[in-house]
């Protein structure tokens, strides 16, 4: 793990080595609700036969078909794998995709009592075909969407949100994994900031949740909410002075305690109510595969560490951490507190 860190933030983390196991080993008495828009993920495989006589397409004859949790449903399976006790919370259709994700959970010890069927709306769903030849690679053709565009009834959104405040007091921390979909309205957002520990992540609308614990928007994602770009020569290098004053606005705008703005390859920026700030280098940058669901990993490992009692330093480099292993992956991936401790060895390793 080759890597160049700043040397203040190198002494840093050696010194809070041992700190940070223990808080990986307080992992699996984590207990997290999770309110979501639940997805799956679909990848159909096959090999390239010939060119179809009836249209100008490719004839794939299948082998497989994987199924993977997505959107807020990774987030879900993510607090999972890292060994805490999950409630998820939010809404299937009436389909095979969804029944197809409630098995997923169950086989990991996910509570779906939460997870309600809406009759109305299928159980969003990405499919990826992906063909291949003998003498090449694997490579995806096409993605086709499964979603609807209306929200839930408003009888859905009510008996989401009297399940979501039955369960706040049996938890430690409640997330909401908000990628847009119509899950986490109004009232289910209510219902979900009366937990003292709420961490949000959001793709848009970031002030609907005002008053939450810490928010988890990546670059992109923090530009619309302040409404001003942070990069210069088309984003491709950010503006420290922009980002700075953008974790301002944020925190100005969302009322949290803290904000960490994902940043990719530069790693991450946390902001805090009493105006400090800490960038946490990536740990990982040459050996990246598929960024997927990277951003679920970090929620979920930083919900963990701050249930954890972790500082919210602590928590975001262990975030961090966490996505430093499963962008190494193709895909929507996971990881484990036992992976996590072998990185962090390795990172030690590295600056001795």
């Amino acid at each position: 793990m080759s890597m160049q860190l700043a040397s203040s933030f190198t002494d840093k983390l050696v010194a809070s080595a041992d700190r940070l196991c223990e808080l990986l080993d307080r992992f699996p008495q984590g207990r997290v609700l999770v309110v979501g828009d639940l997805g799956l993920d679909e990848f159909l495989t096959g090999q390239v036969e010939r060119i179809s006589r009836e249209a100008p397409v490719l004839i794939i004859r299948h082998q497989k078909t994987d199924q993977v949790p997505g959107g807020g449903a990774n987030a879900i399976y993510n607090v999972a794998k890292l060994g805490a006790q999950v409630k998820a919370v939010g809404l299937v259709g009436k389909d095979e995709q969804g029944r197809a994700l409630r098995d997923i959970f169950a086989a990991v010890g996910i509570d779906t009592a939460g997870i309600l069927q809406d009759g109305d709306r299928p159980t969003v769903t990405k499919t990826r075909i992906f063909g291949h030849s003998r003498q090449s690679v694997t490579q995806q053709i096409v993605r086709v969407d499964r979603k609807s565009d209306e929200l839930p009834s408003l009888e859905l959104q009510i008996q989401l949100a009297d399940y979501i405040r039955q369960q706040v007091s049996q938890v430690d921390a409640v997330i909401c994994s908000d990628y847009g979909d119509g899950t986490l309205t109004p009232i289910v957002i209510e219902a979900a900031l009366s937990h003292s520990l709420t961490v949000v992540d959001s793709q848009k609308h970031i002030n609907r949740y005002v008053g939450a614990t810490i928010f988890t928007p990546n670059l992109p994602e923090a530009e619309l909410a302040v409404g001003y770009p942070l990069g210069k020569l088309s984003g491709e290098v950010v503006d420290e002075t922009a980002l700075r004053q953008a974790g301002k606005d944020l925190l100005a705008l969302t009322q949290a305690q803290q904000i960490l703005i994902t940043r990719g390859g530069d790693g991450m920026s946390l902001f805090d109510r009493d105006g400090s700030s800490h960038h946490i280098p990536a740990f990982n940058r040459t050996d990246v595969f598929d960024v997927t669901g990277a951003g679920d990993t970090v929620v979920a490992a930083l919900t963990l560490a701050l249930a954890a009692g972790a500082t919210p330093w602590e928590a975001a480099l262990l975030g961090n951490l966490a996505a430093s292993i499963v962008v190494r992956q193709f895909g929507t991936a996971t990881t484990t507190p036992t992976e996590m401790k072998a990185a962090l060895n390795l990172l030690l390793e590295d600056f001795s």
